[in-house]
């Protein structure tokens, strides 16, 4: 429902800025659209996690027209290109970007409480239960077992582990980048090339 209705409501601006397009600068329409539209679409969307292809394909399109509107691209041209020269990720790497972003304000003291409480680094685990684990590095985090496979896999404390433990330690070393601001721009360029796997950087 959440997906039907972001994905509605943007096409509608879409249809809107598009009437106004020639009469502005490219950079002031390309400002619109991502206060207007992609803010829009990123709202709440780290509680996306582990959503179909099909609803993601769906956020995707969104994304699509609004790079086409930019750069006047027509259907029949290729996207990939647009999309990547406005330096911006496809649904699922902004789906992690923002989760990512989550877990390290979480880890260092700048989310809810409710949010760092359910954090817990694999080192500080009791000795017992860290034994069974394959690694326990300082920056690996514990991933909670969930029951449900679909529901409870997509919870923060599963999902956001799961993610975390998956960002690149080398190199750049993504996890321990000492400032949210570090962490944000290294994040972003493994999770660029995983956008663009053919775009040479």
């Amino acid at each position: 429902m959440h997906v039907q209705r972001s994905v509605a409501s943007c096409f509608a601006i879409l249809r809107q800025l598009r009437s106004i397009r020639r009469f502005v600068l490219s950079s002031l329409y390309q400002s619109l659209i991502v206060a207007l539209v992609l803010s829009r679409l990123d709202y709440g969307n780290a509680t996306l996690a582990g959503l179909p292809a099909s609803l993601l394909n769906r956020l995707q399109s969104v994304i699509n027209v609004a790079a086409r509107s930019i750069s006047g691209l027509r259907l029949s041209k290729y996207i990939t290109d647009a999309l990547a020269s406005f330096h911006g990720l496809r649904t699922p790497e902004r789906i992690k970007f923002k989760l990512a972003v989550i877990v390290y304000r979480a880890l260092h003291g700048t989310a809810p409480q409710y949010l760092s409480g359910q954090l817990q680094y694999v080192a500080d685990l009791p000795s017992r239960r860290r034994g069974r684990l394959r690694l326990s590095t300082s920056s690996l985090l514990d991933v909670w077992p969930s029951r449900l496979v679909t529901i409870g896999d997509r919870s923060f404390a599963a999902a956001g582990p799961r993610l975390w433990n998956s960002l690149p330690a080398l190199p750049g070393d993504v996890p321990s980048a000492p400032s949210l601001t570090t962490f944000r721009q290294k994040l972003k360029t493994p999770l660029f090339r995983q956008s663009y796997p053919d775009i040479v950087l």
